[in-house]
């Protein structure tokens, strides 16, 4: 039979004693880019001057632990041995450590060297957690990351988070996560064999252990329906989709173009758990993880003033930038010539790559950055070139400066380069619903998994000998694009943009090689910008 655990209030909790240890190890994690590296927490207690010393590179918020413990452990009515001299070491050394994530393995350690815990029952244990003045845990940032850290590497251990940490950890599937709400809830499962044992508490508890939480059926999108008329764009926008193609829309103010984009991510096929898991540990490290959003693709817009560091990360230590939050998403760039030349120029490598390396003097990090670029843009300053609704009063001077602010390479990338026309007042009024998102959506998860099929990737993704041996273009089609290269100027990028575009064309009309119709479509999707 199971005894009951003796409850534990203030001034009820075990006393220092002469067979007390005076050395404790607690396992924990840092995190350094998305890699949870594991951290030793040694604290030893010793006689001497009553000191409180914290090393092990540990930044200034884990120093602030310090004094966060001591409150906390003298709160939850435990002793804190004010007469020893206390030094703790977060090995390795020369590893990085910031944030309170380390509050509880430390104060979890101070227990155990002084006998108020069982420290051989910490093995087998994980701990992170932020620790208030009143012992209460309260949630870390990149929790996702440390439980994904660990399935990957196939570390089989329990890890012990605070409420909001817990439930994004559990989300990995044969994750081992317990959640506690006080300090006292974890001190309960390590108390020393005399204070008797206790069985698996109550969900209802401050100590539970949560089960995996499974894939939503569908997530929820705003739905293309809303949008009427653009035939065009929405077309534009299902290839991209089906393809995994970057998009710019250019056009006048108010034609739609926020709205289409906003709309793109629920036309792309549903996630799977591998790139749910993915995208929402990247979001832990950020702290922008919501588990309302889980498994349900993003959409980052940053605001036309971010900087290079704020779309591709940075700082020390390094965090995730707009692009890796997007990771399995989109990135969604309005007002694409104001952004800054730098910012801009920044998206180049991560465009082809899927990837961004941070490099610092002490430490480098690499984030995912498989995103989707949907940019919009208006054609002059003014924004209205081309509109039959309003003359334009820009200079060409004026236009070629505006349009001037993207260069060549980075066009280059963007696959799709789309014209979003003005609606009339009538057109706006009187025109039906388009087609919804469901329905499109279901065409580009067909077509996505015609190419995954032959190719194992999207077909934007392929690269090199994969377009030639994958591509299967008609002689027709391969003299039409000749001509129509040399006439437009086009790079060997611009080439390969578009016989990538022309093959998820392909794949949409369910053909089995790239014709001359699919290469004349994907032709038009890449015209030069308007200038008079």
């Amino acid at each position: 039979m199971v005894q009951s655990l003796p409850a534990l209030a203030p001034g009820d909790a075990p006393t220092l004693g002469a067979s007390s240890m005076s050395l404790s190890l607690v396992q924990s994690r840092a995190l350094l880019g998305l890699e949870a590296s594991p951290v030793t927490v040694e604290v030893h207690l010793a006689n001497g001057l009553p000191s409180f010393t914290l090393v092990g590179l540990a930044d200034v918020e884990v120093k602030e632990a310090r004094e966060r413990v001591r409150s906390a452990l003298q709160n939850a009515g435990l002793e804190f041995p004010h007469n020893k001299r206390i030094t703790v070491n977060l090995a390795p050394a020369d590893l990085p450590k910031d944030s309170g994530r380390f509050d509880l393995p430390i104060a979890l350690g101070i227990l155990a060297a002084s006998g108020q815990i069982d420290a051989a029952r910490l093995a087998g244990h994980e701990f992170a957690g932020e620790l208030s003045l009143s012992g209460e845990l309260r949630p870390v940032r990149g929790a996702l990351a440390m439980s994904l850290a660990l399935h990957r590497q196939h570390v089989a251990t329990r890890l012990v988070l605070p409420p909001g940490s817990a439930e994004e950890a559990a989300l990995v599937p044969d994750a081992q996560v317990y959640r506690a709400r006080h300090l006292l809830d974890v001190v309960r499962q390590f108390l020393p064999a005399s204070a008797g044992t206790t069985a698996e508490p109550d969900a209802g508890d401050g100590w539970a252990r949560l089960s995996p939480t499974p894939l939503p059926e569908a997530a929820t999108y705003a739905d293309l329906a809303d949008v009427k008329g653009q035939a065009g764009a929405k077309r534009a926008l299902e290839i991209a989709a089906a393809g995994g193609h970057s998009l710019l829309l250019v056009g006048p103010p108010g034609a739609g173009k926020s709205m289409l984009a906003q709309r793109f991510a629920g036309l792309l096929p549903p996630m799977t758990v591998a790139e749910a898991l993915e995208s929402a540990a990247v979001a832990s490290l950020g702290g922008r993880f919501s588990l309302d959003r889980w498994a349900q693709r993003p959409t980052g817009s940053p605001h036309h003033t971010a900087s290079a560091v704020a779309l591709v990360g940075g700082g020390s230590p390094p965090r995730p930038g707009e692009i890796s939050l997007a990771h399995h998403g989109v990135l969604f760039l309005d007002e694409l010539p104001e952004f800054p030349r730098a910012a801009l120029e920044a998206l180049r490598e991560p465009l082809e790559t899927g990837t961004i390396t941070i490099s610092r003097a002490a430490r480098r990090s690499e984030f995912p950055a498989r995103f989707q670029l949907i940019s919009a843009m208006n054609p002059c300053p003014c924004g209205y070139l081309g509109s039959p609704l309003k003359a334009c009063r820009c200079t060409p001077d004026q236009v070629l400066r505006y349009q001037g602010k993207l260069s060549g390479p980075l066009l280059d990338r963007i696959d799709l380069h789309v014209e979003v026309p003005a609606l009339s007042a009538n057109d706006l009024l009187n025109a039906p619903p388009g087609e919804g998102t469901q329905s499109i959506r279901s065409r580009c998860t067909e077509a996505r998994a015609r190419a995954l099929a032959r190719q194992g990737k999207s077909n934007q993704a392929l690269q090199g000998r994969e377009i030639d041996e994958h591509l299967a273009l008609d002689p027709a089609a391969a003299k039409f694009l000749n001509t129509a290269a040399a006439r437009l100027g086009w790079s060997a990028r611009s080439i390969h943009r578009a016989l990538k575009v022309a093959r998820t064309i392909a794949d949409l009309a369910g053909a089995q090689s790239t014709q001359v119709t699919h290469v004349a479509e994907a032709v038009q999707y890449r015209r030069a910008l308007r200038t008079g």
